[in-house]
């Protein structure tokens, strides 16, 4: 564990008044200079996808399901050997999620697709209830960001964005694949997860510092602000929360901030406790595996004179953490059920981003990059039911 440094961040990572005026919505200075056009990176490379054809055999368990948000498609990955295939979901593709059927729901700018995992076919696109304006790519596209099922399956739950303001949280029964509910929650909601017995769904809102808590039975929303570094600088602040997980021993929200501060919250009271953390890096998506372990992907520094470089930090119960170093920026990351191995997505919402995964073994450290899809964000590990 490597000793803090300081905890003032917050007082050099704010924008200046001048530049605050210039940023939409966004992660960080200088961000929204590429709103509504297709993005590229001179650490990216754009190749074509694979026709999308039905499976000639079923896909093998284990194999891993990304989304590309820098194309159209979700590709299949074989952990070993790469890339299985590719279909054609919708435009700039983000979060996903695989429920016990097989069939995965993936949050797109359009609408969200639904893809049979074991045929990869595309079986239908649910579009939006909420007007999210024209269809763009782009890290400030409206549409699907945050998606999460209910334990039970009948129910998803996305969070779609809409620029320049508050979002909503989309309902979708899975039987009808149309959506039936729709309920405010905050501005750019990165983030989904439900509560481990259902009751409760909590969308991450980016762009206003808050949690928003719905009950799944009567729908109505509570606010949570989480923000351990207060609110100043509003939408050109870098200090606002992106990911959060359920933690399975008590139900209470963990969100981890630079690589300095984890936010631990009950969301009935909705106070925060705040635990100590060691990367030292602006942090994204998080991982809980059901011991409790968390892993949060590091994306990198905010100021490359004081903070460190990309990682995955890896948490134990106790508190105790391990950061692996990574080559790049990532976003997302996913856990082997064995537990022993993890994919991190080279995606990331901002530039700097690779087309893979680098996948890490958790008990040696080892790392080794996969190239795949494009632009991948989020990601899954495809088990047959």
């Amino acid at each position: 564990m490597r000793p803090r440094r300081r905890p003032g961040r917050a007082t050099r990572v704010l924008l200046p008044a001048a530049a605050v005026a210039a940023v939409l919505a966004g992660c960080a200075p200088g961000a929204g200079a590429d709103s509504g056009a297709a993005e590229s990176s001179s650490s990216a490379s754009s190749t074509a996808s694979p026709t999308p054809t039905p499976a000639a055999t079923p896909t093998p368990d284990g194999t891993l399901l990304v989304a590309d948000f820098g194309a159209d498609t979700v590709t299949f990955v074989d952990p070993e050997r790469g890339a299985l295939g590719s279909v054609e979901v919708g435009t700039a593709p983000y979060g996903l999620v695989v429920g016990s059927d097989g069939r995965a729901w993936v949050a797109t700018a359009e609408g969200v697709a639904v893809v049979d995992t074991r045929t990869r076919e595309r079986l239908s696109l649910v579009p939006y209830e909420t007007d999210t304006g024209p269809v763009t790519t782009g890290e400030y596209r409206g549409g699907g960001m945050g998606i999460a099922l209910s334990p039970d399956g009948r129910r998803v739950y996305v969070g779609v964005n809409v620029p320049g303001g508050n979002g909503t949280l989309e309902v979708i029964d899975t039987a009808s694949r149309e959506v039936t509910e729709t309920v405010p929650v905050g501005r750019r909601p990165f983030d989904v997860d439900v509560s481990r017995d259902g009751s409760e769904v909590y969308a991450t809102n980016h762009d206003s510092f808050d949690v928003t808590v719905v009950r799944a039975d009567s729908l109505e929303p509570r606010r949570v602000e989480v923000a351990p570094y207060g609110t100043e600088g509003g939408l050109g602040s870098w200090l606002k929360p992106h990911y959060a997980v359920v933690n399975p021993s008590d139900g209470r929200l963990l969100l981890p901030f630079e690589g300095e501060r984890l936010a631990v919250v009950d969301p009935r009271t909705g106070r925060s406790e705040i635990e100590p953390m060691t990367a030292d890096t602006h942090q994204h998506g998080a991982a809980i595996t059901p011991d409790g372990t968390l892993l949060v992907v590091g994306t990198g520094p905010i100021d490359p004179d004081e903070d460190e470089g990309p990682s995955l930090t890896v948490r134990t119960p106790d508190g105790a953490e391990r950061v692996h170093p990574l080559d790049g920026p990532h976003e997302d990351v996913i856990v082997s059920e064995d537990g022993r191995t993890a994919y991190v997505t080279g995606g990331f919402t901002r530039d700097g981003y690779w087309n893979g995964i680098t996948v890490v073994d958790l008990e040696t450290g080892d790392t080794r990059r996969l190239a795949v899809g494009e632009r991948p964000l989020g990601i899954a590990v495809l088990h047959n039911p």
